[in-house]
């Protein structure tokens, strides 16, 4: 009698979502963009695009959470070859690390070489006020879990990753220029992903600003760990939507994140238009 496998290795999830949603349409992707709470709309600005519900993909997690449309486009935009993200899932629906990170590894399965990796952050910087871009220039993870653990697959990546330039400095330095010649304000800074889903207590937040950090949220590190693993290139970017806890005398909402991120979403979008056809302009996308 002949024995199925039933359970695939994590590289056979990874290419088996990539093949299904290639599949789907003619184009291979050069950038992948990670689109969080509130700035999933750029996905929807793509053109000659597919559209493909999170609930068709094999293996691929659904967010639930509002704002985030949970849908994979896959078009053009500014000449450059993309798919998009329309949300994430996140630790605390009670996902591991590996699971939020997965869609990440199928968009670079998919032929990705860059990802732009975006969230909705609390600013911790007191100079900073809500509607702030920021530049992520590093990271702190406290997270509590993390997207490597486990065996590791050496065709995914190697077992210890250097994290020293997480953040691509040529690619830092791209998006600052294009932020400057659009006259974007475009502050550079150290992310803290916490596991949520509340927001920080104010003594949390004063431990994370001696630690150096200057925006904090519940997304991105697990996405810049595995991009990290499978060599892709990353830019990470943070829409300050509130001052974090203790900053300020106003409760804090994920009604004021999203209509933050929705109020700045014009100017987010110029800047990864910029960031989009400067990264084709300087060849750094390859064919």
């Amino acid at each position: 009698m002949s024995t199925k496998r039933v359970i695939e290795t994590l590289y056979d999830r990874v290419h088996t979502a990539a093949n299904a949603v290639g599949s789907r349409t003619p184009i291979v992707p050069q950038v992948g963009l990670i689109l969080g709470s509130g700035l999933g709309d750029y996905g929807d600005k793509l053109d000659k695009k597919t559209r493909i519900p999170y609930a068709d993909i094999p293996y691929f997690p659904q967010s639930h959470v509002v704002g985030h449309k949970g849908c994979l486009v896959i078009g053009e935009r500014a000449g450059v070859r993309c798919v998009a993200m329309q949300g994430r899932v996140h630790m605390y629906e009670g996902h591991s690390a590996a699971t939020v990170a997965f869609p990440a590894r199928v968009l670079i399965a998919m032929g990705a070489k860059v990802l732009i990796i975006t969230n909705a952050a609390g600013g911790m910087n007191p100079r900073w006020p809500a509607g702030t871009l920021m530049l992520i220039r590093d990271h702190i993870d406290m997270l509590r879990d993390h997207a490597l653990r486990g065996p590791n697959d050496e065709r995914l990546g190697p077992r210890f990753p250097d994290m020293t330039k997480a953040y691509a400095p040529e690619l830092q330095a791209l998006a600052k220029e294009v932020a400057a010649a659009s006259g974007i304000t475009l502050e550079d800074g150290v992310y803290v992903a916490m596991p949520g889903p509340t927001y920080e207590t104010p003594a949390e937040v004063q431990m994370l600003r001696r630690l150096g950090a200057d925006a904090t949220g519940m997304s991105t590190v697990p996405e810049v760990v595995v991009a990290r693993h499978m060599g892709a290139r990353v830019i990470g970017i943070s829409c300050i939507t509130n001052k974090a806890a203790g900053m300020s005398d106003q409760e804090l909402s994920h009604a004021e994140v999203t209509e933050t991120a929705a109020r700045v979403r014009s100017t987010f979008e110029r800047l990864l238009d910029g960031i989009l056809a400067g990264l084709l302009a300087r060849g750094e996308l390859g064919a």
